[in-house]
């Protein structure tokens, strides 16, 4: 019987181990920190042997594979002596995909992502289909594959999630759009973690799709230096393209073979110049899998936003707060200052991953009367921002609810105040979700 380890007892790495034990393996999980109580109850429920607080090398290193969580970077010591020896190491998407036969829709890419994944997901349910939601988002997609069957899955991947993918096969792969994020875990080389999101193409066949933002840069360089069989399809707001999606007036046109489907954008249930690129890129993967015009029009019109996503949570004396948690990069937070026609107060901080905030500061100048910071160290955001809002304008906390009075006590009738906080949650927070429910309760106790 083959020894399986697994690095990570999160929701990937319990979820990896489930199918593992459910596949006959000999299993094993071990997480050098603290395992959550429900994952222990998984765990103990599958009978999976398993330790927290620390790694046991021995046994480690007596696995035959290694399913390593996304959360674990490959210089942690145990990797690193894995690696030397030869041991296979494959993440949760590569291990789960050799026993999954479902139409694999697959969404990777810096921002819109989530959003991106969700509208498909909506879209494929919408029209009837057995399909199924995990990845980076919802449920682990080795524990659904281990417990339930479904025809389809629409999957979120991370670059995390990619590293360790060789034979993973989507049928339909996305690249929502490429910006620096995630740097510190790429060795600060942008080229590195470009590379990483398109292993989401490597084992693409000319029947199979490749949906693409054509008017990102960093995505169309890369893509002009390597091979790749699959059809394009890209999408874009500034030219015509053959199949693919692009702007005609005020509409969306989507050609696929020799189908064309039109949305108007006013009919779009989601705003913002950077949801026309989620919605063509989910449009797009519709048409490919064969889902009428009418369901596309609908669902594009009905989807209701993602939580912690430009989720609007309250307006209190005429001040809308809003809950872009999510945001977890310089590109994302500049999506969502660009999308604001009203004077916004910023909450902003967390764990930087190496963000240069110069393309930022336009915006600033532009829209932001107030900063709040909400994080550890914040020295890089006053730097960069002080001289632009003002140091009696800038402020610092470290809890949600400091944020929001502070923020608070900023805002008039008529402004906005935003959560869209540029880094990483883990110096306050568990998670972006921890920090965004946490924003969230705030605004209510208000």
């Amino acid at each position: 019987m083959s020894r399986i380890v697994v690095l990570g007892g999160g929701e990937s790495g319990v979820g990896a181990a489930v199918l593992a034990k459910v596949k006959g393996f000999d299993v094993f999980l071990s997480d050098n920190g603290e395992i959550a109580g429900h994952y222990i109850d998984d765990l103990r429920k599958w009978d999976i042997p398993f330790e927290q607080g620390g790694h046991t090398e021995d046994i480690i290193l007596s696995a035959d594979e290694v399913i390593k969580s996304p959360g674990i970077p490959s210089t942690v010591p145990v990797v690193r002596k894995l690696e030397a020896q030869g041991t296979r190491i494959v993440s949760e998407i590569e291990f789960a995909g050799r026993y999954d036969t479902a139409k694999k829709i697959c969404v990777t890419g810096s921002n819109g992502k989530t959003t991106t994944t969700s509208l498909i997901y909506y879209l494929l349910q919408n029209a009837g289909l057995n399909v199924g939601l995990g990845g980076n988002i919802g449920k682990s997609y080795a524990y659904q594959v281990a417990t339930e069957h479904y025809d389809y899955y629409v999957l979120e991947i991370s670059s995390f999630q990619l590293d360790n993918c060789y034979e993973f096969h989507p049928d339909i792969a996305i690249i929502t759009n490429i910006t620096p994020d995630h740097l510190d875990r790429y060795g600060y080389q942008l080229e590195n973690y470009v590379k990483a999101k398109f292993r989401i193409t490597r084992n693409l066949s000319p029947e199979d799709c490749f949906i693409f933002d054509s008017d990102d840069e960093i995505t169309i360089d890369h893509l002009n230096k390597i091979i790749l069989s699959a059809k394009r399809l890209p999408f874009t707001q500034r030219t015509e393209v053959e199949q693919g999606a692009f702007l005609r007036d005020d509409t969306i046109v989507v050609k696929y073979e020799d189908e064309e489907c039109d949305i108007f954008l006013k009919e779009l249930a989601l705003g913002g110049k950077h949801n026309i690129y989620n919605s063509m890129a989910a449009a797009l993967a519709a048409k490919a899998s064969g889902i009428d015009n009418k369901v596309i029009r609908e669902s594009l019109a009905t989807f209701q936003p993602v939580e912690h996503r430009l989720e609007p949570v309250l307006s209190i004396k005429d001040v809308l707060y809003i809950n872009d948690s999510k945001a977890t990069n310089v590109d994302a937070a500049w999506y969502a200052l660009e999308c604001q026609s009203k004077p916004v107060v910023w909450i902003v901080g967390g764990k930087d991953k190496g963000n240069d905030y110069e393309v930022l500061k336009p915006l600033v100048r532009d829209k932001v009367k107030a900063i709040v910071c909400l994080g550890v160290d914040n020295s890089k955001i006053r730097e960069a921002f002080e001289g632009i809002v003002g140091g009696d304008r800038l402020v610092e906390t470290r809890s949600a609810e400091d944020a929001v009075k502070a923020a608070g006590k900023f805002a008039e009738a008529g402004d906005v105040v935003l959560l869209s906080p540029c880094c990483a949650s883990f110096d306050l927070f568990t998670s972006y979700e921890d920090r965004g429910r946490k924003f969230k309760e705030a605004v209510r106790m208000l």
